[in-house]
């Protein structure tokens, strides 16, 4: 049974959906105002492979994650750039989907924009207004906090204590500094639409409540996103959705921990992060997506930066995962080589050591979606896989052949659950080898040339110069490794 910790009880539940066998699922997106950093991949990352695996169980899952593209910091960066701000959102959100594509961050079933859904965003505050939990002032329409009984449910704050000053937006056109705008009356030279209320735009908080429930219905089953939405956004959601609809919004509320950088938060007020396009610049996509999945998506995340001068920013723990994504796809890639040639076995028993490898990667994802402890068992799928390859007498020849077999499936259907080695074996690995070698200034031609002039020579069983040829290689920095089928290369 599938349990996840659920922000508002504050404990591990099990998942019971409004209905048998599928999900409905919606995940706070992102403003669209600059490029993304590691902090916005690790929410789409964590939620992507929330989604793939409840898929792999047979599932069906509809996803819903918006775009803000209406906001006041929209409007501020389009002003700085002299641009229309629907128009830098736009590049924004095209940057967005761009960044998200190259870590594997599936797209999800629907995609709104604040601008294409302000008449529901409109019946909502109406809807709320009749419930007498909203007011008008000057064009602006205020929800009226402590109208919510309930209001705090799900960060535990106390409104007496935040009246004191926590959080709070002070304007005078509020009943209660509590009070939060639910329609901004419109100012020159921002975006605007029509309402009862005269010109304006949406406040931030009544888009999700109005997209959600559009696509989702209002007792949908799981409500996403980071922990830093908790409060005021997700607080907000709760209150208004609850006063426009009478009922309780939302089964489930997930929340993933922070991005801290050298142990401090990341934060783009700041200056504390790096774009998502940095990174790239330094390492693979998929090392990024394998780091943000090493620690189980509840708990705080920890990303080392060291300055090494001129040669720039040095991140350890992204190189880490570089090296440990570079592993998988080789041994993939051996494994492909190996079974290419070879037919499929009948049905009969593998080695157990793989069936309790996978049986342990499925507890670990229906505990609470563990990603971290999922990659435990993931590692011995690929230990066992190298092993099976490396030593050929560790099981019998029947065996062996069905175990290896099975590893490919199993291992192709744990990368399609946590989003990784999504690329052919062998292209990511000449891939890696070009820009190594551009890096070391080493000819990859002529690499393969003295391969093949080795392999001439062991051929004529010239052990002498094939030695050679491999020592006049490893000078350069290339370590070969042999097979029954070819010899690969790669950088020590």
């Amino acid at each position: 049974m599938l349990r996840l910790f659920d922000t508002l009880t504050k404990k591990k539940q099990k998942l019971l959906t409004r209905e048998d066998g599928k999900v409905s699922i919606y995940v706070c997106g992102p403003t669209v105002y600059d490029y993304s950093h590691l902090g916005h991949a690790r929410v789409y990352v964590v939620f992507d492979t929330v989604v793939r695996y409840l898929r792999s169980t047979g599932r069906e899952v509809r996803y819903v994650r918006n775009f803000t593209d209406v906001d006041d910091k929209i409007i501020a960066r389009a002003q700085e750039r002299g641009m229309d701000p629907m128009a830098l959102a736009r590049e924004f959100i095209e940057a967005f989907a761009e960044d998200m594509d190259r870590l594997n961050v599936s797209r999800a079933d629907v995609e709104p924009l604040v601008s294409e859904h302000v008449p529901e965003i409109v019946e909502v505050i109406e809807r709320i207004q009749e419930a007498g939990l909203a007011y008008e002032s000057d064009g602006t329409v205020f929800f009226s906090v402590r109208g919510h009984e309930a209001y705090g449910k799900l960060s535990g704050r106390n409104l007496d204590d935040l009246r004191s000053g926590a959080r709070v937006e002070v304007d005078s056109s509020k009943r209660d500094p509590l009070d939060f705008a639910l329609w901004k009356a419109a100012k020159p030279g921002e975006p605007c639409w029509p309402s009862p209320w005269g010109e304006g735009r949406p406040g931030w908080h009544i888009e999700c409540s109005a997209m959600s429930t559009k696509y989702l219905g209002v007792d949908f089953d799981i409500h996403g996103g980071g922990m830093d939405l908790i409060f005021p956004h997700h607080e907000n959601e709760i209150a208004q959705s609850e006063a426009a609809f009478g009922t309780a919004f939302a089964r489930y509320w997930m929340h993933n921990g922070f991005v801290n950088l050298n142990a401090e938060k990341m934060s783009k007020s700041t200056g504390n992060f790096f774009t998502l396009r940095e990174l790239f610049a330094k390492v693979e996509p998929e090392a990024i997506r394998l780091f943000l999945l090493s620690v189980q998506y509840r708990h705080p995340i920890n990303f080392t930066v060291e300055d090494h001068g001129e040669e720039g920013a040095r991140f350890p723990d992204l190189e880490e995962a570089q090296v440990r994504t570079d592993y998988f796809y080789e041994t993939l890639c051996k494994l492909e080589e190996l079974l290419a040639p070879m037919k499929p076995p009948g049905e009969g028993d593998v080695l157990p050591e793989l069936l309790a490898a996978r049986q342990s990667f499925s507890e670990a994802m229906d505990d609470d979606f563990n990603t971290a402890a999922a990659l435990a068992p993931t590692g011995e799928l690929f230990r066992l896989a190298n092993r099976l390859m490396e030593e050929p007498t560790f099981a019998p020849k029947k065996l062996r052949r069905r175990t290896l077999w099975r590893l490919r499936h199993e291992l192709t259907a744990v990368g399609d659950v946590l989003g990784l080695w999504q690329e052919p074996a062998a292209d990511y690995l000449s891939r890696r080898l070009e820009v190594a070698a551009r890096c070391r200034g080493v000819d990859p031609a002529w690499v393969e040339e003295r391969i093949a002039a080795r392999a001439a020579a062991r051929a004529a069983r010239d052990f002498s110069t094939a030695d050679a040829i491999r020592q006049e290689l490893a000078e350069r920095g290339v370590e070969l490794m042999d097979s029954a089928q070819t010899t690969r290369w790669r950088f020590a």
